[in-house]
């Protein structure tokens, strides 16, 4: 049987460091007030006419590539994660496919947010157990700094979110002991309004116009009490489903790399696995909520530090708007 195996990793970040005490010269906030709700102490901003989430997403992938002894040629199909494309349309896969150079392969992106880069990892990986393709590059990559307004009135959701860019490379194999044991999505539309941008959508007449803007419509909204509730119920939930799907108990897990929601999110679901410090990865202090480049930067990183290492029992876990949330376990 086809199995897909990680063999190489890359991610990118602007290089504009956004501070807690720049923002807070621009909008009602401290350093200390946003450490305390968020953990957040820092975030990477793109640079205009530097950096775009295809250029980001290329960026990553091509360190990936290098790290997997790929090169371009070799891949058979790419899926991009992200709720930021350069375009409404086309897609940023597509992007990524013509900065890259590679050949006229399958692009796909995926918009599932926060759940985004497990979505297209499962993705990934489904396609190359059919033995359809062997190499596949997944990208996670969101320029969100300018949706945001950086006031007052945003600021809730404005000091929360950075950008920047991770990259996997999948390659099929034949057995193995390094491979991905099982991906586990879900989603529940019911409260697909509580973590939205609802606008330039196309339920109305008239997309864009001066009154929306004055009124704010083109800002995020969040519900921020309802997504932490429903973070702290799924988060657990879909982690056991992916441990018993393998038959695996919680001390199996070597590493855990959570999607940087909130630092108060990973606290609480690392408290009630157990998990040591040692077994979880969190960046967020420097990156802030990168959205669907979150878990491949963070997984990159640890993988960096040594911490990952072979025959280590890697767990992935999301929740994001939709709400969507999803799982991979991972043995490395």
């Amino acid at each position: 049987m086809k199995r897909s195996r990680i063999t190489g990793l890359g991610f990118y970040v602007p290089d504009n460091v956004v501070t807690n005490d720049d923002l807070s010269k621009i909008m009602d906030t401290t350093n200390e007030w946003i450490i305390e709700r968020t953990g957040i102490k820092e975030r990477r901003f793109f640079v205009e006419g530097v950096d775009t989430v295809s250029s980001m997403g290329a960026a990553a992938a091509k360190i990936a590539l290098d790290r997997a002894g790929k090169k371009p040629e070799d891949v058979d199909m790419l899926v991009m994660a992200t709720l930021s494309p350069d375009y409404f349309f086309p897609g940023s896969g597509v992007l990524v496919q013509r900065e890259l150079g590679l050949r006229k392969i399958p692009c796909f992106d995926v918009r599932e947010q926060c759940s985004g880069f497990i979505y297209a990892l499962s993705l990934a990986d489904q396609y190359i157990k059919t033995g359809s393709v062997k190499t596949v590059l997944v990208i996670g990559s969101e320029v969100q700094s300018n949706v945001f307004e950086l006031s007052d009135r945003g600021r809730n959701m404005s000091v929360i979110f950075g950008d920047g860019a991770g990259a996997a490379v999948l390659e099929a194999q034949e057995g193995g002991d390094s491979y991905i044991l099982s991906t586990h999505l879900h989603a529940d539309g019911g409260h697909a309004e509580e973590l939205m941008l609802e606008h330039p959508g196309s339920k109305l007449k008239e997309r864009i116009s001066p009154d929306m803007f004055e009124k704010g419509m083109f800002l995020p909204h969040m519900n921020g009490k309802l997504v932490f509730v429903n973070a702290l119920k799924y988060f657990p939930e879909v982690i056991r489903e992916a441990l018993a799907y393998n038959h695996l108990k919680v001390s199996d897990i070597d590493l855990f790399v959570p999607h940087q929601a909130n630092v108060r999110i990973t606290h609480a679901v690392q408290k009630e696995f157990g998990f040591p410090d040692e077994k979880v990865v969190s960046n967020i202090h420097k990156y802030g909520n990168t959205t669907a480049a979150s878990i491949p930067i963070a997984l990159t990183e640890a993988w960096e530090e040594g911490r990952v290492k072979e025959g280590d029992l890697v767990c992935l876990a999301s929740f994001g708007s939709g709400f969507t949330w999803a799982s991979a376990l991972i043995r490395w």
